[in-house]
């Protein structure tokens, strides 16, 4: 085995560690300051009583994720990676401090939050850009080249990394299912990026898997600790990052299947009901809508993992 693939494997066994200690140190920590999630009156009934669950656990990974992947890869690349996935942790932060500690459950407006997550993915761009970490060109899958998009390329990337965050936030709604899915998308960034000897970059994602494994140690059915959107918006920027730099965006949006059908169930609800006073689904983002139909959570989140899985093995034979 080479060295790098031993400091990728490491980087995610560390990350795994770490989150796993902090997670007993951190939840009581959350408690006692009562960061607890109030559960919204428009959501599932049966919801209500995960209410007072403590949120902001992202802080779990967010900090093995990080420690890890700088102690064992730091470069250019893994820097500018940490730096876009902790600007948009930091906007998740204030939108959950202003949830759960002013009690205004909806947190930051929607306009708030756009301007500052416009800010922080324009810093990145032109950063990245400016220091070569990636450039203006994005690989086209299933035709074995890439593109120069130009000047094009900024409206795009915008379009990436804002789009990508939310559609990570949306994904967030289930015990367990953000954070599964991001593993197993996280995983295929790990080999893709060793395959193509991106090794600072397979590390930052071998450092997001190991975390994210963590956190499902205590995120999973039945959750002892919510994410927030502290935690969401980190991995959404963690991920557009990661896709710009190795210059996959449109495999993000393969491999990510899972946000973006529910990203798309919303946008839908939302259209055809301001039209037609009706709706399509029970209740979205889909995966409520599948909680309506009967579905339990365990189930859900399988498929969702089982789904991401075989399109991670389809994006795999695109490049």
């Amino acid at each position: 085995m080479t060295e790098a693939f031993m400091t990728i494997c490491m980087t995610a066994i560390i990350s795994l560690i770490i989150g796993a200690v902090l997670g007993p140190i951190l939840i009581p920590v959350l408690t006692r300051l009562k960061f607890g999630q109030e559960i919204r009156e428009i959501g599932p009934s049966w919801h209500k009583n995960k209410s007072g669950t403590p949120t902001m656990g992202g802080i779990i990974f967010i900090i093995a994720s990080i420690v890890s992947c700088l102690i064992f890869s730091p470069s250019k690349e893994v820097f500018l990676l940490v730096g876009i996935s902790l600007a948009f942790g930091i906007i998740g932060f204030i939108d959950d401090f202003i949830k759960v500690v002013m009690k205004r459950n909806l947190g930051l407006t929607e306009i708030q939050k756009f301007a500052l997550q416009l800010v922080a993915s324009v810093i990145f761009i032109i950063v990245g850009i400016k220091f070569d970490a990636f450039d203006t060109s994005v690989i086209i899958p299933f035709f074995n080249t890439s593109i120069d998009l130009g000047w094009l390329y900024f409206p795009f990337a915008l379009f990436v990394i804002v789009g990508a965050t939310n559609s990570v936030n949306l994904t967030d709604g289930l015990d367990g299912l953000a954070a599964s899915v991001t593993a197993t998308v996280c995983i295929f960034f790990t080999i893709i990026c060793y395959k193509f000897s991106q090794n600072s970059v397979s590390a930052f994602s071998a450092a997001l898997t190991g975390g994210c494994i963590a956190f499902l140690l205590y995120n999973a059915h039945p959750a002892k600790v919510f994410m927030g959107d502290t935690g969401s918006l980190f991995l959404g920027g963690a991920l557009s990052g990661i896709a710009l730099l190795t210059k996959t965006p449109i495999i993000l949006f393969i491999v990510g299947g899972v946000y973006v059908i529910e990203t798309l169930s919303v946008i839908i609800q939302v259209t055809y009901y301001k039209k037609t006073k009706k709706r399509i689904f029970k209740m979205s983002p889909i995966h409520h809508h599948f909680e309506m139909c009967g579905w339990s959570e365990k189930k859900i989140v399988i498929t969702a993992i089982f789904v991401t899985l075989i399109l991670c093995v389809i994006a795999y034979f695109t490049i």
